[in-house]
């Protein structure tokens, strides 16, 4: 059985137990998959992509929000009223 892996890095489990911080910094900031007999196990992520992945996702949440507002009837409120 094939499967994809989703990075152009990856490593094994026994390589990342040997020297983690070794197997996170020879990647340059890009993900990892970590394979187990040769299959993805998991995708080790840096902490700063994965902060902006955190971002992205809520972005997207926000503008799928917006996007469901958008055509709902408006309520006019003059500022000094408020």
């Amino acid at each position: 059985m094939t499967t994809r892996i989703l990075t152009e890095i990856a490593a094994s489990i026994t390589e990342l137990k040997s020297n983690p911080m070794k197997v996170v910094s020879s990647a340059h900031g890009e993900p990892i998959a970590v394979l187990n007999r040769n299959e993805p196990a998991f995708y080790c992520v840096p902490a700063k992509t994965y902060e902006a992945m955190l971002e992205k996702l809520e972005d997207l949440e926000l503008l799928a929000l917006a996007e469901e507002r958008q055509n709902e009837p408006s309520i006019s409120v003059n500022i000094d009223d408020l």
